[in-house]
């Protein structure tokens, strides 16, 4: 079996700009990230998160870096773009991990999100 780097993106929306709404956010895409894919954090190389201009209430990072195994990840926060229009209240994220099977890359965007990527926004269960 040959393990190759691979890239996850993956996004959801957050209620309302507070610590508890983006924790419970990241919870349910980081759960759905390693589940879908199979992913433990001993794989990832770095996560890269970013958010929309109206959430400033907490580090993604700094929610992910509490999880079990986390806290070894190399993450970073950014500032997504700011474009007219576009979607609120909005994480993103960009994982490179490697993957024993680099073909079943499931890519998760949840809650209104879903609608930045419809084509994948299906879930695929393993």
């Amino acid at each position: 079996m040959e393990w190759r780097i691979q890239a996850i993106r993956g996004a959801i929306t957050v209620s309302e700009n507070t610590v508890e709404a983006m924790r419970e956010s990241i919870t349910e895409l980081l759960d759905e990230l390693e589940k879908r894919n199979h992913l433990h954090p001993a794989d990832m190389v770095s996560v890269t998160f970013s958010v929309t201009r109206d959430l400033d209430a907490a580090f993604p990072a700094a929610i992910a870096r509490s999880r079990p195994h986390w806290d070894c990840v190399p993450m970073l926060d950014v500032q997504q773009m700011y474009v007219p229009q576009s979607l609120k209240y909005c994480i993103r994220l960009l994982v490179h991990a490697y993957l024993s099977d680099p073909s079943s890359v499931q890519h998760i965007y949840l809650r209104d999100a879903a609608n930045l990527r419809p084509d994948w926004s299906k879930a695929v269960v393993n």
